[in-house]
């Protein structure tokens, strides 16, 4: 299993439509939308990297997305 946040800025006005293209897409755990550098946590569950990548990739694609950054999971 792998867990990752996924930081996500979007065009202006496209906030609410991110959020309803995410919050239902395989291995989305969560959506929040915050404030300050990002517009958007997206919390990530996957079996492997090969599905997070998938995962990355459909959120980098959607409309009005300008910026990705992801923190994967580590085990301690």
């Amino acid at each position: 299993m792998v867990i990752a946040v996924i930081m996500v800025n979007v065009q202006p006005g496209r906030e609410k439509d991110f959020y309803l293209s995410v919050r239902d897409m395989r291995g989305v755990r969560d959506v929040i939308h915050v404030f300050g550098e990002f517009d958007f946590v997206v919390i990530v569950e996957t079996k492997d990297l090969a599905e997070l990548n998938d995962t990355v990739d459909c959120i980098r694609g959607l409309d009005g997305v300008t910026k990705t950054q992801t923190v994967i999971g580590a085990e301690i």
